[in-house]
Formats: structure tokens, sequence, C-alpha cells
């Protein structure tokens, strides 16, 4: 029995879209590392979060691809962080910052062989893997990382008329809090926007719909083919926690964070990775990124108040009521992709002496 022919998203067109007007003002961002100078694989940490919306049927979705590049121009002036770009500051690989150029947020158009529903379907490891397909990434090269884009939305048309808007942002850029409070600003004046009639006109929403004949397939970009999971995948989960800051914690919350590790590793009932990077801010615009070993970082939360509470994404994130033309999402997953073989925790300001943890683990150890 022939096997089936595989399932491809194919990449329509790549843009860029900068800020409505200039809104960097030359500033930068400091990264400080500690630890090991970033590796190449380390550079590529990001944050993903993929919105699924019902559209009009099939040909008669609504106007998403061709109008969010203005939308998205229009929400980078107030966002200049967004639009900037991953920089050295020195030769040992420990000095980074973001620089605020202008520069731009990577937009995908793509468009996939399958419906809506018959991608839902597909639940846990396997769905994960697939919506990588929905939120492209392009390494950031660890030699040149200037001329690569930290951050990218992705606009896949699915065959049902659905569709789905993927982010995919590097953690040296935004940690995601800040991306989702980004996104919810992005579709705030997208309605705004639309409200004034502001959006692209019928003419390119004729050019995006000639995307979709059989003439212009062969004039596409690149295809790629959707990942299924199989039991040889080494995986990994995320746990999202919410804490009161500790007064006597080290620096960068790494107490806190060896706590949240300890945790999301007995949730899953798995072995805590032998090595963690914790990623905070110190209270200023300086990101620290530090390297930390489970044996040398386990004091543990002092009292009640600062014990780490599990919560769920769709309670802190809100972006399941992130509405494009009048129509909230249908669904939204949210990941983070890690280094192999390592913990990862994201430590963010949630207002007053609370914190937002994520910790992610390797669920195989």
């Amino acid at each position: 029995m022939a096997a089936a022919a595989p399932v491809l998203v194919h990449v329509e067109s790549i843009q860029t879209a900068v800020p409505a007007r200039a809104a960097g003002s030359g500033r930068s961002l400091p990264i400080a590392v500690s630890g090991p100078p970033l590796t190449a694989a380390e550079l590529q940490r990001r944050f993903l979060a993929v919105l699924y919306y019902r559209g009009a049927g099939a040909g008669g979705e609504p106007e998403a691809a061709a109008s969010v590049k203005e939308s998205l121009s229009a929400a980078l002036v107030d966002h200049p962080e967004m639009a900037g770009r991953l920089r050295r500051r020195g030769d040992d690989g420990r000095l980074w910052e973001v620089k605020l150029s202008d520069t731009g947020v990577r937009l995908v158009h793509a468009s996939v062989e399958a419906t809506m529903a018959a991608f839902l379907e597909a639940t846990g490891t396997d769905r994960e893997r697939k919506e990588a397909a929905l939120a492209l990434w392009t390494d950031v090269d660890e030699r040149e990382p200037d001329i690569c884009a930290p951050f990218f939305v992705q606009v896949t048309r699915f065959q049902d008329g659905g569709y789905a808007v993927g982010a995919s942002c590097s953690l040296l850029l935004a940690d995601p809090l800040s991306l989702i409070g980004f996104l919810k600003s992005w579709a705030r004046k997208h309605a705004e926007l639309q409200a004034q009639n502001k959006l692209v006109a019928n003419p390119v929403i004729q050019y995006t719909r000639y995307l979709q004949s059989a003439g212009a397939a062969a004039k596409r970009g690149k295809s790629a083919q959707l990942h299924t999971a199989t039991a040889a995948d080494n995986t990994t989960t995320t746990v999202l926690f919410r804490a009161a800051a500790a007064d006597d914690d080290t620096p960068g919350h790494r107490a806190l964070a060896a706590a949240c590790v300890a945790k999301a590793s007995e949730r899953l009932g798995a072995k805590a990775p032998p090595r963690f990077t914790v990623m905070a801010h110190d209270g200023s615009e300086v990101l620290n990124v530090q390297t930390c070993t489970a044996d040398g970082d386990q004091k543990l939360c002092h009292g009640h108040e600062h014990a780490p509470r599990v919560l769920q994404w769709r309670d802190e994130a809100g972006l399941e009521d992130l509405a494009l033309y009048g129509s909230k999402p249908v669904h939204v997953s949210y990941s983070v992709s890690p280094c192999a073989d390592e913990g990862l925790v994201v430590v963010m300001p949630a207002g007053g002496a609370e914190l937002l943890i994520s910790a992610t683990v390797p669920n195989y150890m």
C-alpha cells in the first residue's frame, strides 16, 4: 500500500513590516551573560504563540494576509524594541544588546494543505511539532546576528478558509509577557485602522488571492513538510508559575528558578535537568542570562508567600480574547523552544511584587 503524500506548508511571501514612522531612538537594551558565552544553539531560544481563527469559507477568508503589514507597522511605533536586532558588544560572547534600529519584523504569508479542523485534531507533542510550521523561524547567525530577524509573524491560510496567526520571538528580544503585550497592542491597532478604513485596499487583496491559483503555486517560495512526532523525538514541557519575589533571593532570582525547575520536573515524573538557564531582568533594562546547576542552586523559596503556584497560559496571557475582524480565536497554543537536554527559566515581572515564571524542562530524562 502506497504511503500517503506528505502534507506541505507553502511559504508564499516573506516581507518586512517596519515602523510606520521613525520609532527607534538609537538606544540599546543590554544583555549580560553569566557563565559560558552563548552558543549558536542558545541563540535560538524562543517563545511561540499560534492563534487559530475561523474564516468565511474557502476563498472568502478575511483580508488577514494582505492587511496585517499595515497594522503591524503602526503597532511597532509604540513598541520599537520589537523591530530591533540582536548585536554583539564584545568578542567574548558574554556582552550582547538589542539595538533599536527600526529594522522591522519578518512577515510571512503561507498556506497549508489541510483544513484547520483536521490540523486541530492532532494533540500533544504531535500538534506542537506540526505547529512549528505555522510560526516560521530562521536561525540567528552566531557571527552576524544583526542581519537576522529575531521576531517573525506568520499568517497561514487553511483549505477550509480558516487561518492561523503565528508569532515566533527570540527570548533575548522579548519575554513571553512582553510579546503577548505587543500582540494585544497590534490587535487594537488593527481594529482601529479597520474602523477608520485605513487598511489595505482591494487590489492587494486580489493579488493575495491570485497566490491561491494553480498557476501561482509554481511561483511560491519554499515549502516545508509538516513534522509528525515519533517516539524517538526528544520533547520538553513548559510549566507556568506565579510567585512573590523573595527579598533574600540571589540576583536573577536563581533560588526561585531552581524551585520552579524542581516542581516542573516533579509534575512530569522526570529527573531534574543537571543544568538550567535563567533569563531575568535585574530591575532595569538589562537582561541577565545565567547558567545554573541543579546541585548548586537548590535553595528553596522561604515561606508560603514565596512558594511558586502553578498556572495556565490562558489564565495569564489572555490571547484567547484577541479578536481579529470581530472574531476571537477558536484555539491558542503557547510553547517555549529551549536548547536540548537543559532546563530554561524565564522570569517576568507581573505587576507589583509578583513574578510570572516559565520553567521548561526535558520530559525524557
